[in-house]
């Protein structure tokens, strides 16, 4: 629409470029219509007036083409802003339907921020596959995401869940989608008390996806899990590096309350 509206723009500067001389030969012509008979001048004067006519319906008909497409190209804009608020609500809905997941197992705030790996996440804990098989996959990331979402807040069903997640995983490793999905997979895990494979996936959040919103949260879940574990040294270490990495928000005090208490 844009390169359909920068020729029209240049058709207009040619049809100026060209009329510009044209009007002033006219204005001579007419000047010089003095010599001859009356009819003589009378159809010089007929035919000049014909031609501005025509020259004047063009600009007009430019005008009109150009009127349009920037009414077109105007709402194309307002569409594509339409569009990309309705991206932004549904993500801010997902990050909130995660949080209530995610309290509904551990009374502990959540908090988005981008985080780095901790030293000491998750030791020897590996992520075992789920015995339920993941549902059929579409072959697009956005509708096999919302999909393994939809099993855990629509359907009730974890396992399939689960299952679900880890297909994603690994059909595709490069979608803005994986932390995310690592995330559900960590707090699933953790709902069935799999702590192991729960520190694993919020581990993975942390180390692979630092810019994530959900890695703050993911690195203080890590240290909740070794802290359930008996391990106070890692959790104290890990709780020390969340206030560390985002301090004065939610997360960092909530680590706080709890190193202070080891």
């Amino acid at each position: 629409m844009i390169s359909n509206f920068r020729l029209h723009l240049l058709g207009l500067s040619l049809l100026v470029g060209v009329a510009a001389p044209w009007a002033a030969n006219a204005q001579a012509s007419i000047s010089n219509v003095g010599s001859g008979s009356v009819e003589d001048r009378v159809t010089s004067l007929e035919r000049i007036s014909n031609a501005q006519a025509q020259l004047l319906q063009q600009f007009q008909q430019q005008l009109a083409d150009n009127q349009r497409d920037i009414d077109s190209l105007r709402g194309q804009i307002q569409e594509n802003q339409y569009q990309l608020n309705q991206i932004t609500e549904r993500q801010k809905n997902l990050y909130q339907q995660i949080d209530t997941l995610s309290s509904g197992a551990s009374a502990q705030p959540q908090a988005a921020s981008g985080a780095t790996a901790p030293a000491a996440a998750a030791e020897g804990a590996t992520a075992s596959d789920s015995a339920s098989a993941a549902p059929t996959q579409g072959g697009d990331a956005n509708s096999d995401y919302n999909a393994a979402v939809a099993l855990v807040l629509e359907k009730k069903q974890n396992e399939q869940a689960i299952a679900a997640f880890q297909a994603f995983i690994k059909k595709y490793p490069d979608s803005t989608y994986q932390p995310n999905a690592n995330y559900w997979l960590g707090q699933l895990n953790y709902n069935k008390g799999k702590k192991d494979d729960a520190a694993y996936y919020f581990a993975t959040v942390v180390k692979n996806y630092p810019k994530s919103p959900k890695s703050a949260d993911a690195l203080y879940k890590v240290g909740v899990i070794m802290q359930e574990k008996g391990d106070s040294a890692k959790a104290k270490a890990v709780y020390q590096q969340v206030i560390k990495q985002y301090p004065n928000t939610d997360v960092a005090k909530q680590a706080q309350k709890r190193a202070a208490a080891l």
